[in-house]
């Protein structure tokens, strides 16, 4: 069984699927930290982000590797980096890429062979990458809710970012991410639209588990 979860930054999907895959057993995917990781990549060699053609190669050319709730880029520990304020202002950017998406979306989907039962999440999972998910979830917040929870995140982690700072990020990357031309951010039809502003983790868990038990 896939699982797809899609929604814009902020909206508790990594939070949320990680949560799901562990109380069904399933492997889980942050299909997001797969773009970071590659914008990471791209920053630390002071790539042009805006030759394409480059970033494709380099994405290409990457070793991705997620086990161990880790993310490692060609054998380099980068799971804190990668939430990084810096990162976060390229990674719609980078993610905008042809080529970089092209490769990022086949190896998300032979990961499906990898893993077998899957949660998967981002923000093409129920269109593009397995538009034929058993079952499809959009999950969203309000602007305000995503970014305290983004604010929080960085800050638990030890980053201390201003609260417009996040606020202008996080309207940046929705403006990015649903206007691309290429997966943008979408509701698939068939997806089970999920409001999460007022809902604590464990609630919106339940919620997708009653879908599973269907």
């Amino acid at each position: 069984m896939i699982i797809a979860i899609d929604g814009p930054a902020g909206a508790g999907k990594s939070t949320i699927a990680r949560k799901l895959a562990e109380k069904l057993g399933y492997g889980y995917v942050d299909t997001g930290a797969m773009y970071r990781a590659v914008t990471w990549s791209a920053l630390d060699a002071g790539m042009d982000l805006t030759n394409e053609a480059a970033l494709g190669r380099l994405a290409e050319q990457s070793q991705i590797d997620l086990s161990d709730s880790k993310i490692l880029i060609d054998g380099r520990n980068v799971t804190h980096e990668i939430r990084l304020p810096d990162v976060g202002d390229a990674v719609s950017i980078v993610s905008s890429a042809k080529g970089v998406r092209a490769c990022l979306v086949a190896k998300q989907r032979s990961l499906a062979d990898a893993f077998g039962d899957l949660v998967i999440e981002g923000r093409d999972i129920g269109t593009v990458v397995f538009p034929d998910a058993d079952i499809k979830i959009f999950l969203t917040a309000s602007h305000e809710a995503r970014s305290e929870r983004r604010l929080n995140e960085l800050r638990s982690k030890g980053v201390e970012v201003e609260a417009a700072v996040i606020e202008k990020e996080l309207t940046a990357r929705d403006s990015i991410d649903s206007k691309r031309a290429v997966s943008p951010l979408a509701k698939a039809k068939d997806a089970h639209l999920v409001d999460t502003t007022n809902k604590s983790i464990e609630e919106v868990v339940e919620s997708i588990m009653a879908l599973v038990a269907v």
